[in-house]
């Protein structure tokens, strides 16, 4: 293939990268219009100037997450391929543009590492896995902690019961932590695979990784689960100001366990969570269409607005790069 044919062909794919994104946005947009419209017709009712400074808070909070995971992503590609920040910003907003119309937002590895060297692309992918594998371990054991607290609080069963809950809990919660900070033993698996042997070297990059290296790539995430777990407490407590912190914070962690351990789209995320919290904070309110408005708004700060800005940096990726 000639350059001239591999620079059109690059142009082209970027093109239609960018319309297969708006395109997805555009119609998610039109489907959730009326519970964004809902959002505004709630909080046209409340005090104009409190709900700007919400808004605002929740944007800035919105940037930090996202700063946050770019800085996570620099430390993860430390050793592997060292970048700049500003060129982990560029990786981790491509990516969360190709995160939007691809499942379990599989996408957003393959922009983010495409900002990085072409021999090491590969090798990106799994050391994104595990940054990727430390948010879930956040999510699932904060999550399933508050999910005992929900079913002592609201549900009544047996002592038996719940003792057996809270067990399997426990269980669940070690070997997610067990798991995590063994890694390298996911590593030794697949290396046993006789058809996946020679591709060690990428299995490898999982292994690398110290234990005091996997404690701060779990602070990152920590940092950024209870930065958007805020941001949800906020929208919350803007429209329905009777639940309280801790109701509400336990309630957002069960949402983000339950919607964890589903497959879907990024565009079918807020329907998955928006049915959830329904569901779970109809224990604590009866306002569930404030609620619904509430995950629906977060979910368009929160992916959407990265998502679009993101797609200005799409042009910038280099498809047939083959320098090192």
């Amino acid at each position: 293939m000639t350059a001239i044919a591999k620079k059109t062909l690059s142009i082209l794919f970027k093109i239609g990268l960018l319309i297969l994104a708006f395109t997805f946005i555009y119609h998610q947009y039109l489907v959730k219009g009326s519970s964004l419209k809902q959002f505004q017709q709630l909080v046209s009712n409340l005090n104009h100037t409190h709900v700007t400074v919400i808004m605002v808070v929740v944007v800035i909070l919105m940037l930090l997450n996202w700063i946050t995971e770019c800085l996570k992503w620099q430390y993860l590609t430390r050793t592997l391929s060292p970048i700049s920040l500003w060129q982990a910003i560029e990786g981790v907003f491509c990516g969360l543009s190709w995160a939007i119309f691809t499942p379990n937002r599989l996408g957003e590895y393959g922009g983010r590492v495409m900002f990085l060297p072409p021999r090491k692309r590969i090798h990106g992918v799994f050391a994104m896995a595990v940054g990727a594998f430390g948010q879930n371990v956040i999510t699932n054991v904060l999550g399933s902690g508050a999910l005992i607290w929900f079913v002592f609080t609201f549900q009544h069963f047996k002592p038996l019961t719940l003792m057996l809950l809270t067990a399997a809990t426990v269980i669940f919660i070690t070997l997610f932590l067990v798991l995590y900070f063994n890694i390298k033993w996911l590593v030794w698996l697949l290396n046993k695979i006789s058809f996946l042997k020679k591709y060690h070297r990428f299995f490898d990059v999982m292994g690398r990784y110290k234990f005091a290296e996997l404690v701060n790539i779990m602070l990152f995430c920590l940092i950024r689960f209870f930065i958007f777990s805020f941001q949800y407490y906020l929208i919350i407590h803007l429209l329905i100001p009777a639940i309280s912190f801790a109701d509400v914070i336990l309630m957002v962690f069960i949402v983000f366990f339950i919607q964890s351990a589903l497959p879907s789209l990024d565009l079918i995320d807020v329907a998955v969570r928006s049915t959830a919290a329904a569901t779970i904070f109809a224990y604590v309110t009866t306002q569930q269409i404030a609620v619904i408005a509430a995950f629906t708004s977060i979910w368009l700060i929160n992916l959407i607005i990265p998502g679009i800005l993101g797609s200005l940096f799409i042009f910038k990726l280099k498809f047939f790069d083959r320098n090192s």
